[in-house]
């Protein structure tokens, strides 16, 4: 789980799996066209097909707006902004 305590009270806990299902780069969105598309909450539920990796080797911060995770296969171009990771949040409070 990645545990995130939200500037405004809330607590939330992202379950690894459905992260990397939801991997915001255009190589896991499936190309530009669709960058920026909403990602909906259940699709936290998810996991990656067989042999997508969902241990995390480790996590930085991009700038003050995002974090980068670095999975265990070395996928690393996903960018978790907070705008996306905070709406995700609902019902996990």
């Amino acid at each position: 789980m990645l545990v995130i305590e939200w500037l405004d009270g809330a607590h939330c806990a992202y379950p690894l799996p459905g992260l990397r299902y939801i991997c915001p780069c255009v190589s896991c969105r499936g190309g530009h066209a669709n960058m920026g598309a909403a990602i909906d909450p259940a699709d936290l539920a998810q996991s990656p097909p067989p042999g997508v990796s969902t241990t995390v080797v480790s996590a930085h911060f991009v700038g003050d707006y995002a974090l980068q995770i670095v999975w265990g296969d070395g996928h690393n171009s996903g960018i978790y902004t907070w705008t996306l990771l905070r709406p995700l949040c609902a019902g996990n409070q």
